[in-house]
């Protein structure tokens, strides 16, 4: 009866040491298996990353693949250890259970954060906008100073920082106005009524004059009378001014604005303001 217990304790201790080296031997080969497939995931993504290191946006091209390959060796090692744990007779309802649950509380969490990466992927792919252009955007506008993996940041004129997230920006309409080579010239300048008509004429080509003698301006200018105003006969000059950067532009416009005043005050042109007539009727009794 001992020497039976004695073999199959024997027995036992023989199939244990099997079952323990196999684990190891197991662990170590999956460990492998890991550690290559880390190493051809980073290989790959190097070579995307140098794909994109001349891209305009290759800061936030870098962000959104560092988080692709973070996800991708996560991904691996779970991969690997569950068919690990199921070849070791491990039942993985649990485990798959328990990640599901995890999976969906971290995606209701992460929620917006997915969505922002997958607006950053956009906004690069397309080439929207990169930093140092100006942009408009719903109701702000201003300078791109960063794009990252879940916002684009931009600097407006009255020198606020407006983080923007990026899915915002991949599902709206965006003015890239640095892609623009020119920009609008649309002035109007009003003189009163009792300007005669020799003098409305002299005042349109004044502005024609004017804007014809500055090489920053498009050629392909107009003046014209545009209307009459409550208080004001307009005269419209519309054209384009050879910039695209915002306060060139204004510094061009006003340089402008101060040539014609001048020329309109030499000529005697009043500029009209707003103003009432009253015409009272007379009463004959």
């Amino acid at each position: 009866m001992i020497d039976e217990i004695l073999a199959y304790t024997d027995k036992l201790g023989r199939l244990f040491s099997t079952f323990k080296v196999s684990m190891i031997l197991g662990i170590i080969v999956n460990i492998f298996i890991i550690y290559i497939l880390f190493k051809m995931t980073e290989i790959l993504m190097k070579k995307i990353k140098n794909r994109f290191s001349k891209n305009e946006n290759s800061l936030a091209v870098n962000n959104v693949i560092v988080a692709i390959e973070k996800i991708i060796k996560f991904l691996i090692v779970f991969i690997i250890v569950a068919s690990f744990l199921q070849s070791q007779g491990y039942s993985l309802t649990s485990l798959i259970a328990g990640f599901g649950i995890t999976g969906l509380a971290v995606g209701f969490a992460a929620q917006q954060t997915i969505a922002s990466m997958f607006g950053t992927i956009s906004v690069v792919a397309d080439k929207v906008y990169k930093i140092g252009d100006y942009i408009k955007i719903k109701d702000y506008e201003g300078y791109v100073e960063s794009i990252n993996l879940r916002s684009t940041k931009i600097r407006t004129l009255d020198n606020y920082l407006v983080t923007i997230p990026n899915d915002i920006c991949a599902d709206t309409i965006i003015e890239n106005v640095s892609k623009s080579s020119k920009r609008k010239l649309d002035i109007t300048f009003g003189v009163t009524y009792d300007t005669s008509d020799e003098q409305i004429q002299k005042a349109i080509d004044i502005i024609k004059e004017v804007l014809s003698g500055r090489s920053d301006i498009h050629k392909d200018t107009h003046v014209f009378l545009d209307k009459l105003d409550d208080s004001s006969i307009n005269i419209r000059a519309f054209g384009y001014v050879k910039t695209k950067a915002y306060f060139n532009f204004l510094q061009i416009r006003g340089s402008i604005i101060q040539s014609i005043v001048r020329r309109y005050r030499a000529e005697g042109i009043d500029f009209a303001f707003p103003s009432q007539t009253i015409y009272m009727a007379k009463d004959e009794n």
